[in-house]
């Protein structure tokens, strides 16, 4: 292994083992989006149909990969204030001084909050089946990569912002304002052909909607009778990682701009 990949690896591991050791942090990432799908799902299945969604299956079902990336949301921003925490108690600058690049330790962070946030919504996967939708190896190995993928996206967006703001307080408000509406306009909530021209629009500017498409086909293994209109799989999954890359290099360039305060 290189000494880059050692020191992201020293990195990674630390992130690691400090999540783990905050059982409510790893309770609350995990609950609190399963809660929600409970019961907003269950409320809504037998009153709400958004227009546009999919003939064969209800809203309970709708909302499930949603949710996934609900989970894998709020992991990332569980994970990635510890970079805010880090500056306050002088971790962080005790790291940028050492004889390691900044890239190197926004891939650690990165990785990281990568794991930690698929973890939690590989275990969401074992719910499927409540969900109504069967599930085979193939889907789930797939589904599992492409939320790999969304996981590390969502993670760098996180960690652009924790680079920049000094307090938790400021990190919490700066990423819902973010995060929420970027995933509410992903197709979670509602599909886009039911959604005004205007939002409709928007949805599809926003890159999160192919991640969720190419989770949704994944989930469905192509069946799209049940999954309505969405992107290839092909542009969707070409547009997902295209993301994920542009988003680490935005947090590494952050961190590199960052001072060492």
């Amino acid at each position: 292994m290189s000494e880059a990949g050692l020191q992201a690896g020293t990195l990674w591991l630390r992130e690691i083992t400090r999540f783990c050791r905050q059982r409510s942090r790893v309770i609350g990432s995990f609950l609190q989006p399963l809660v929600f799908w409970v019961l907003l799902g269950a409320g809504l299945k037998a009153s709400f149909r958004p227009a546009g969604m999919p003939a064969g299956i209800d809203y309970f079902q709708y909302l499930y990969p949603g949710f996934i990336v609900l989970v894998l949301l709020f992991t990332a921003i569980f994970a990635t204030i510890s970079t805010v925490e880090d500056r306050r108690e002088g971790f962080l600058q005790s790291v940028l001084v050492a004889p390691i690049s900044r890239t190197t330790i926004v891939m650690g962070q990165a990785l990281g909050g990568t794991t930690l946030a698929w973890v939690p919504s590989c275990i969401f996967l074992v719910l499927a089946p409540f969900a109504g939708i069967s599930l085979g190896a193939g889907a789930a190995f797939f589904a599992a990569l492409i939320m790999a993928i969304i996981a590390f996206a969502l993670t760098c967006i996180g960690l652009t912002i924790a680079w920049k703001i000094e307090s938790t307080q400021g990190f919490h408000a700066i990423m819902n304002l973010i995060l929420i509406p970027i995933w509410l306009l992903s197709g979670a909530f509602w599909p886009i052909d039911g959604a005004p021209a205007l939002l409709r629009w928007t949805m599809r500017l926003n890159p999160l909607t192919y991640g969720m498409a190419a989770l949704r086909e994944s989930l469905y293994a192509g069946n799209r009778g049940e999954m309505g209109s969405l992107p290839s799989m092909a542009l969707s999954l070409a547009i997902a990682i295209a993301f994920a890359i542009a988003t680490f290099a935005l947090a590494a360039r952050t961190a590199r701009r960052a001072a060492a305060y």
